[in-house]
């Protein structure tokens, strides 16, 4: 659904931008929220940061926003949780809707709605304490990812390429709530596709100077490279289309990120979708909304036009 163009910052209203929360990535968060603060303030929208869902609800049951910038990542800020509560409160914000965040945050759940569309994704078991891990990494064979479930910002995330390395990628993974995703190892090219009001931004090629884009080489390291478009041609196209109909597969709407393994032989697979991506000086939908002329400031405003799809309440 298109959203309105709006041209006078007053027509947002007061916007409460939601950032810190207590999840696992409440510091990408904060760095995130103080991004989009300051953009949307250059631009003259009245914006106002609010930390974490209590004082937010707070605040809007005391009529104190009329709108609000969703930019808390992880648990409870991405997973449905304040949605569903925004929605009740008939508040508009911006990003995805209950269904596609809670969907979307659900590893397992959204390679199943992937698998029954044929969308191509890498193979996996889904693992509780307690189960047969013999069994479900014998399933995968080696080399294998082993993540939380319900994370983002590769929290939690281990490459397993013997049984030497299976227990503490279990040990770290399970310190996180839900079940453990066991998933095939695709080797090959690191690829995300920003989404951006129901159209695909140029892919971006991760090269991070270590084997693994992990949380380190996400947020802290200078010498990952980014290669924006990171393909050429259809296979350019092929990966924008695919990664637009795997966010829209579940239920995603307004704005996001999908990443996608790149195998040598050049075939694509799905890994998850991101509805709240970081907003920092290493983000990649910012690079990506570069590379078609979007400056920072005007992807900010464009995200927080999004959120006029829910006036009057729920999408």
């Amino acid at each position: 659904m298109a959203t309105q163009s709006i041209t006078d910052p007053v027509a947002f209203g007061r916007v409460a931008v939601a950032l810190g929360g207590t999840s696992a990535e409440r510091e990408v968060s904060l760095d995130s929220g103080r991004n989009v603060l300051e953009a949307l303030r250059a631009r003259g929208v009245d914006a106002h940061p609010v930390d974490g869902i209590p004082a937010l609800l707070d605040a809007l049951r005391a009529g104190h926003y009329a709108r609000v910038f969703n930019i808390l990542h992880g648990r409870g800020g991405e997973d449905g949780m304040l949605q569903g509560a925004l929605d009740a409160l008939r508040v508009p914000y911006t990003g995805s809707g209950v269904l596609g965040s809670a969907l979307a945050m659900d590893k397992v759940r959204t390679k199943q709605v992937w698998q029954a569309l044929g969308l191509p994704t890498p193979r996996y078991v889904a693992w509780r304490r307690g189960g047969d891990l013999a069994g479900a990494i014998a399933a995968i064979g080696y080399p294998a990812i082993v993540k939380p479930s319900h994370e983002g910002s590769s929290v939690g995330i281990t490459r397993v390429f013997s049984a030497d390395d299976l227990a503490a990628a279990v040990e770290l993974a399970t310190r996180y709530d839900g079940e453990l995703l066991i998933e095939q190892l695709v080797e090959g090219d690191e690829l995300t596709v920003g989404i951006l009001d129901g159209a695909a931004l140029p892919s971006i090629r991760i090269v991070p100077k270590g084997a693994f884009y992990d949380y380190h080489a996400k947020y802290v390291a200078e010498d990952t490279q980014y290669l924006c478009p990171g393909l050429e041609g259809a296979a350019e196209a092929g990966i924008r289309a695919l990664a637009l109909a795997a966010f829209e597969a579940v239920g995603c709407a307004g704005w996001g990120r999908v990443d996608v393994m790149r195998d040598r032989a050049g075939n694509d697979f799905l890994l998850e979708v991101n509805t709240t991506p970081g907003m920092t000086s290493h983000s990649l939908v910012p690079k990506a909304a570069r590379a078609t002329g979007i400056g920072f400031e005007d992807l900010c405003w464009r995200i927080l036009e999004t959120s006029f799809r829910r006036e009057g309440g729920p999408a």
